[in-house]
């Protein structure tokens, strides 16, 4: 890096491997200067007029400094008539319109004979081109909207009232309620015309940034979060353990060193599965887990120093919510409802998935929740039920609860579900491995096998299906006869055949990202913002692996993103978003081990504000501005700002033309933004942005 960009100065740069080259503009001084210069000498209103209906006026001599055939320096100039000065004017008039004339009979001709020569010539140069033409078309008519509006529209956007801090959009239970939704369906995702709104949320007056990780995922600061001092004296279970620390922090740790619940906890799964511990997991085939109603997070945080990667979904809470400090922790969580909608995620995406007093009655419905599980759980996967409910001794005591435990118990088996062990509260059942389980049942069980019609692989928010899943899928194989973690981030062709993809165009990609990667590193070095520039000579320190944690790819594609940061050794995680409006890869992303989720971007994001560290997104805007708009970019750009940390950065690579548009958007922000060339490309450029830190203020 040759030399440090600073903060509040406008510029370019190139991007170039590990370097970035600064270049000033000097031209555009002198340019300056010189449009001053012409507006001065045509200040007079009258030259204004004339000039403007008589655009050749310098042509002729200007009289009207002499009024009385006095001329400036005293002598008396030739006197003209005023007939000799009408005639003039006409026969200037009738010069300007069959010159006008003659231009557009020209144009006419010129654009008659140019279609005809392309159409019959270059009509393959022209379809390689359109896509360019249509970003290029959608970028002049931002500009000209922009231009139009006058300084109104380049405004900077106002902040948020307070009651917007923790706000999230299609998540308004009241609002649900008073609209009638009812039994549970208030909780569930409903986007309206109103959910937007373009404003800039404020942090907390008493908003901290995190600590890094790994300390941060064991305490978090108390100002960042919604909670009552209440919410945190009630949690004791293992899952909803934590403590105050000096009144402005909050301990997630066990209270006892020589005892964790959790670890207790997931080594006694691990035994049930018949495996020796938790660190074995990976060994069965488990690497990606779906924590419903995960509490804080806590058995997502400890898995995860075993190479486990746990999803945490859990309903929208206006306070004290499960997702928002499970996120606050640095670890995978969203918003999430198993009431009356299939989640975004595509058939046969976990490998275990765990509900541990999650609220959830699986015995309601008909079991219809249960076959949502069953969609989205691999074949040979785990459901773990942690539960009184499954306490046999307890539900002997109570008719109620043995009938609702016997129900579970009898559609799991119609599920195709075989009950490993049941210890204490605890249940845990394995999917099987063999389609023709559900031909084998006895004729006319329930529930039935979906049709090719309803068996949609990625379904989105779409209302929860009463047959049974993903049984069709070419993506039907036992998490046993998958290779285990990281082997299984790299498929093997084929796996890849499946997607339609090939080993060297997957390769080709895997080696791409990575380099892109070291260089988006090195363009994060907190000195590419700072206010004091580089002594020359001195060498620019490597930012550190822990730097980011909650990273945020708002076009994932194959997740090659996400793969190139695990490679470098960077300690973070990827929502890896696929959009609806594109292809959707998101099964592959899911089968390389990560984790992600279907969006659609012109609707706010199923998270509270101030989620994440980082934002990318490659190739979003031209995917967006290839369809039928129904978002401008600066709702897209306002749910980037909701989303971010204070001092959270953003990387758009995109076309030339649609990085300026967005670079004039930066400055609604208030985000210091740069715009750096990519040398491998010329035809694209880099947006590196950083989003400011703004309070609130005391009332």
């Amino acid at each position: 890096m040759s030399r440090p960009l600073h903060r509040g100065v406008s510029g370019g740069g190139r991007f170039s491997g590990n370097s970035l080259d600064i270049c000033n503009n000097d031209s555009q001084m002198k340019d300056k200067a010189e449009k001053q210069d012409v507006e001065k000498s045509y200040s007079s209103s009258d030259h204004t007029y004339i000039s403007f209906r008589f655009p050749f006026r310098f042509l002729f001599q200007d009289n009207s400094s002499s009024k009385h055939n006095i001329s400036e320096n005293g002598f008396a100039s030739e006197p003209f008539s005023t007939g000799t000065l009408r005639s003039r004017h006409k026969l200037t008039l009738l010069l300007l319109k069959f010159s006008f004339v003659v231009i557009v009979i020209l144009a006419l001709i010129g654009s008659f004979w140019w279609t005809i020569s392309i159409t019959t010539s270059s009509r393959g140069h022209i379809f390689h081109g359109y896509r360019r033409l249509q970003e290029q078309l959608v970028s002049d008519l931002w500009d000209i909207g922009e231009f139009s509006l006058g300084s109104a529209r380049l405004k900077e956007l106002e902040f948020c009232s307070q009651e917007y801090e923790n706000y999230v959009p299609c998540f308004n239970v009241s609002e649900n309620l008073a609209l009638g939704f009812s039994e549970g369906e208030e909780h569930d995702r409903h986007c309206g015309h109103g959910s937007r709104q373009n404003c800039l949320v404020l942090a907390p007056v008493n908003y901290k940034i995190p600590l890094r990780w790994p300390t941060g995922r064991d305490v978090i600061w108390v100002g960042n979060v919604k909670i009552t001092a209440q919410e945190v004296l009630s949690s004791g279970s293992f899952t909803k353990r934590m403590m105050m620390l000096e009144e402005e922090q909050i301990s997630f740790r066990s209270a006892s060193l020589m005892f964790d619940g959790v670890e207790d906890y997931s080594h006694q799964i691990a035994e049930m599965i018949g495996l020796r511990n938790e660190s074995n997991f990976i060994q069965a085939g488990v690497r990606t887990i779906l924590d419903i109603g995960c509490g804080y997070g806590s058995f997502g945080a400890h898995l995860f120093s075993k190479q486990l990667l746990t999803m945490c979904i859990a309903n929208y809470e206006a306070s004290g919510s499960q997702v928002q400090l499970t996120l606050e922790r640095g670890l995978p969580a969203m918003i999430g409802s198993f009431t009356s909608k299939q989640l975004p995620y595509p058939s046969l995406s976990f490998d275990m998935l765990h509900c541990a007093r999650c609220g959830i009655d699986w015995d309601k419905k008909d079991g219809i929740l249960l076959i949502e599980v069953d969609r989205v759980l691999r074949p040979g996967g785990y459901f773990v039920w942690t539960s009184p409910l499954t306490n046999v001794h307890g539900s002997l005591r109570n008719k109620e609860n043995q009938k609702r435990w016997n129900f579970v118990r009898n559609f799991a088996e119609s599920l195709c579900w075989d009950m490993l062990s049941q210890q204490d509260e605890t249940v845990v059942w394995k999917k099987t491995s063999k389609r023709n389980c559900y031909v084998s049942r006895k004729p006319g069980s329930s529930p039935s096998v979906c049709s090719k019609d309803h068996d949609v692989e990625s379904p989105y928010y779409r209302p929860l299906q009463a047959c049974i899943g993903g049984t069709k899928s070419r993506r039907w194989i036992p998490i046993e006869e998958r290779a285990t973690w990281p082997s299984r981030a790299k498929l093997n062709s084929n796996e890849l055949a499946i997607y339609g993809l090939h080993s060297e165009d997957f390769a080709e990609d895997t080696q791409n990202w990575n380099s892109a990667v070291r260089n988006y590193w090195s363009l994060l070095s907190p000195l590419i913002f700072s206010d004091h520039p580089k002594r020359p000579g001195d060498e620019d320190p490597s930012p550190p692996y822990n730097m980011l944690r909650n990273v945020l790819d708002m076009n994932a594609h194959f997740g090659g993103f996400n793969s190139a940061l695990l490679e470098a050794g960077k300690s973070v995680w990827v929502m890896n978003v696929v959009p609806t409006s594109g292809p959707n890869y998101l099964p592959l992303i899911l089968d390389r081990g990560f984790v992600g989720v279907l969006h659609d971007w012109c609707e706010a994001f199923p998270t509270y504000p101030r989620t994440y560290d980082i934002v990318h997104a490659e190739g979003l805007l031209s995917l967006e501005t290839g369809q039928k708009r129904r978002c401008t970019m600066l709702d897209l750009f306002s749910e980037i700002d909701r989303l971010l940390r204070p001092e959270g950065w953003v990387i758009l690579r995109e076309s030339t033309s649609l990085i300026e548009s967005a670079r004039a958007l930066t400055a609604r922000l208030k985000w210091d933004a740069r715009v750096i060339e990519v040398e491998s490309n010329g035809d694209e450029k880099l947006l590196i942005c950083q989003k400011p830190f703004f309070k609130g203020q005391a009332n």
